[in-house]
């Protein structure tokens, strides 16, 4: 079985995921190729020595660069802070490399363009891991089906509570330079992939941000409304002043058979709602998606035994695997990140100019 050697930029939270994921995937999947954890590169060496000892990394470096080059290096993984991403990202393809990134894409649409370029057909990967969540893989299977019929309503809502957290002032997700806008970039561009993965293309939306901390460069809360090409109207709302919510990602669908309901704080339920069943017998079920028969579960436990949110990452590594091997398409690759990123750069232009904008018509 061909080694497939990986090096991973970053060393933190993030970090952490993809380690296990990389360590854990075999024990899962019947994976194609065997996969070598080669090396980790950081910033800290003290703690990356740390770091790479628990997770089993062969190497470690604090310049990424380093990895650029190296002939024994097949993957370059990068879960680097933003600002970051574009370069070492069209550094990595040129060279020839699969290249897996963190999300956002970038920070401008002309950069998520120039890493879309670099890449130029080769396998990608964006690691927007809450496709691999099973109740919204089933989701996305009961929408496929037609359970919804015409969808009327998507909602989303991704709140966290950690903005007013004074001792959170030093992370390089609050400087602008580091992060991009700030919630938009970070929590709102899983809303933006789910949406695109569950309800399609999106054409026009009109948004609206709002900074609660004084002097602080980046959006605290960002709003949306969006019209999807389906017909459908979406509402969003991102921020990390979402007192009671730990990491409430939500969705709720309204079509004219029935309402799909999600929350991520409850990851394992779906909520349906099938408005086909004889009104005296209509209700929203909790339905437990752990059925071996139910989308990805069924490479986890037995039924009933629930998953969490480190399986997520698990699951993408393995399904991107089994398509490099097949030489099929993966998704969400690089270009399903450009496409987060022109509804985001439309939904930003639409903070500054306060109209609608047509997303297809958003310059790079």
């Amino acid at each position: 079985m061909k080694e497939v050697r990986v090096a991973l930029l970053g060393q933190g939270f993030m970090g952490k995921a993809h380690s296990n994921a990389y360590i854990q995937a075999p024990h899962f999947y019947d994976l194609p190729f065997r996969l070598r954890r080669t090396l980790l590169c950081g910033r800290d060496k003290t703690s990356l020595a740390a770091t790479a000892a628990r997770w089993e990394w062969e190497e470690i470096s604090t310049d990424w660069r380093t990895a650029i080059d190296r002939k024994d290096i097949d993957v370059i993984d990068i879960a680097l802070p933003n600002y970051l991403h574009a370069e070492v990202a069209i550094a990595a393809a040129r060279a020839g490399k699969i290249v897996f990134c963190e999300k956002p894409l970038a920070l401008s649409l002309a950069d998520a363009r120039s890493m879309v370029d670099a890449a130029g057909g080769r396998p990608t990967m964006v690691w927007f891991n809450y496709r691999r969540v099973p109740a919204i893989a089933y989701a996305h299977q009961l929408i496929q089906e037609g359970r919804l019929g015409t969808v009327y309503h998507y909602d989303a809502a991704y709140r966290q509570q950690w903005g007013p957290d004074l001792s959170r002032l030093g992370s390089w997700k609050l400087d602008r330079a580091l992060a991009g806008s700030g919630v938009a970039d970070d929590l709102l561009t899983h809303l933006l992939d789910t949406a695109l993965f569950l309800n399609g293309p999106m054409l026009e939306g009109i948004a609206v941000s709002r900074t609660f901390v004084p002097d602080r460069s980046i959006d605290d809360a960002f709003e949306a409304l969006i019209r999807f090409e389906n017909g459908s109207l979406g509402m969003f709302e991102a921020t990390r002043f979402g007192i009671g919510c730990r990491n409430a990602n939500t969705f709720q669908i309204h079509g004219a058979a029935g309402m799909l309901r999600f929350d991520l704080e409850d990851l394992n339920h779906l909520e349906f709602f099938d408005a086909t069943q004889p009104a005296v017998e209509q209700g929203a079920r909790a339905l437990l998606v752990t059925d071996m028969k139910h989308p990805i579960f069924g490479n986890f436990w037995r039924p009933g035994h629930v998953i969490g949110y480190e399986h997520t990452f698990i699951a993408a590594l393995a399904e991107f695997l089994d398509c490099l091997a097949r030489e099929k398409e993966f998704h969400p690759d690089f270009a399903d990140g450009f496409a987060v990123q022109r509804v985001l750069a439309g939904l930003q232009q639409s903070v500054t100019t306060r109209q609608w904008t047509s997303i297809a018509e958003v310059q790079v």
